[in-house]
């Protein structure tokens, strides 16, 4: 696509318009895209349906709830190079269990002399997309960009710049008994960084991977104090499993306080595979993430936990869609939100069960509690089913702390404050308990913790 064909189809500010232009030029660069030639039409394909959309605004269905108008006048310009960062820093982000199979991104590109992977059996490719093994290039072809939403403005801006892909790959049979880490780091700088990081994950037949997807950034003290230098993340992950696979995949985003991060996750499961999704968001001043689950073939199994706790003047949105499409299909899906201070939560939940769903066992609920009288939530759980033999709930709660329940805490000798707190942490502690890998959960339970004592 030649740049005057964007300028003439391009419906977004000059700002963006900007960023689509410098993708475009980079498309025709063989050096982009190496040996994978492919890779270079699904770039090309991305300028140019972003260039047939517009800008996501309130007007649209999905963004109703959300102002994007403060993306559209910070001058975001895509990253080049990643920041050097020194092993000395990376303390505070290992996990013990993982400090031996750990895939580090700064940025947004692979950092190999960050990562550590020694840990990692035969049988599974974890690095990056460059990197992939001869025999699995020619295959990577049919996962890769294959869930492209053409209607989706921050997918496509992602394809348009698609080169550094951080890659799971697990062969056929094969269990991965040491938990996986893809580590994407942030660093703040003065020129607005537009960060897109992009993440592919295969299990093959049989297989089964226990990973962490987190997503946080190097910050001179607590990742939730704002350093005044706002960046955008705007990532794309796609999972496949095939037939009798198991993911259990944890997703952490802790961004600055004063950054943006925007996210998509799809997963496609076929028969008799179980996917287990707990998704935590903590960070940034506006962030927002879509899951889409597929379910494409018999007794598929699919499991989401969610915790969103945001305060001050934090936005944070989830939306999650569901599709199942086969017979004996599992949902079981529970998202908290805890909102303070003039916070905003979003909640959007879609679970679709067709006429060929027969016996499907499906329940989403979406429990919120609101710790201070100008926090709001905007909760939307759906069902839409034409199945006549299935099993489905589906519902909603908003409240505030009990006063009995406090009472009853004073009564046993607690003051005021420990009361509030530990019925906060113990609402959180229902998601936080699902997390697979124990240092993590001990981690997370110590921010909520600490944001407990903040609010």
């Amino acid at each position: 696509m030649t740049t005057s064909t964007i300028k003439k189809s391009v419906r977004i500010n000059q700002i963006w318009e900007n960023i689509l232009l410098g993708l475009s030029k980079e498309c025709q660069s063989q050096e982009a895209v190496g040996k994978l030639q492919f890779l270079s039409k699904l770039r090309e394909d991305a300028v140019s349906e972003s260039t047939r959309l517009n800008f996501p605004t309130k007007q649209d269905e999905d963004w109703r709830f959300v102002d994007l108008s403060e993306l559209s006048n910070i001058q975001f310009k895509p990253t080049r190079s990643a920041t050097t960062i020194f092993p000395d820093n990376l303390s505070s982000f290992i996990l013990p269990e993982t400090q031996k199979s750990q895939l580090i991104f700064v940025n947004g590109e692979y950092a190999p002399e960050l990562s550590n992977l020694s840990a990692l059996p035969k049988g599974v490719y974890v690095g990056s997309l460059m990197g992939l093994p001869e025999s699995k290039k020619e295959k990577v072809v049919h996962y890769l960009g294959k869930n492209n939403d053409k209607k989706d403005f921050f997918t496509l801006i992602n394809t348009a710049d698609l080169y550094h892909v951080a890659i799971v790959w697990v062969d056929p049979n094969i269990i991965v008994d040491v938990p996986v880490d893809l580590l994407f780091l942030s660093v703040p700088t003065d020129c607005h960084s537009l960060i897109q990081p992009r993440v592919l994950i295969i299990a093959e037949t049989g297989s089964s991977v226990t990973l962490v997807e987190n997503y946080t950034a190097i910050a001179q003290e607590c990742s939730d104090i704002a350093e005044n230098k706002p960046y955008l993340v705007n990532g794309v992950t796609e999972i496949f499993l095939e037939d009798n696979a198991r993911i259990n995949h944890s997703r952490i985003q802790r961004e600055l306080r004063d950054s943006f991060h925007i996210g998509k996750t799809t997963i496609i499961q076929n028969k008799e595979s179980r996917y287990i999704c707990n998704d935590i968001s903590l960070g940034a001043k506006l962030s927002r993430h879509t899951l889409k689950v597929f379910q494409q073939g018999k007794q598929t199994e699919t499991n989401l936990s969610g915790l969103t706790m945001v305060g001050n003047l934090q936005i944070s949105d989830t939306h999650s869609a569901v599709y199942l499409n086969y017979p004996y299909g599992i949902i079981h899906q529970l998202h908290k939100c805890i909102i303070d201070d003039h916070a905003h939560g979003i909640f959007n939940g879609k679970i679709s069960v067709p006429k060929p769903a027969q016996l499907t066992n499906a329940n989403q609920l979406n429990r919120n509690l609101l710790l201070s009288s100008k926090a709001r939530i905007d909760t939307k759980p759906e069902l839409q089913i034409t199945a006549d033999n299935v099993k489905c709930s589906h519902g909603a709660t908003i409240s505030q702390l009990e006063s009995d329940e406090l009472f009853y805490l004073q009564s046993r000798g607690l003051n005021q404050n420990d009361a509030r707190n530990l019925l906060i942490d113990a609402f959180a502690t229902e998601i936080l308990d699902q997390l697979p890998l124990k240092s993590l959960r001990q981690r997370l339970t110590q921010c909520v913790a600490c944001r407990t004592l903040e609010y």
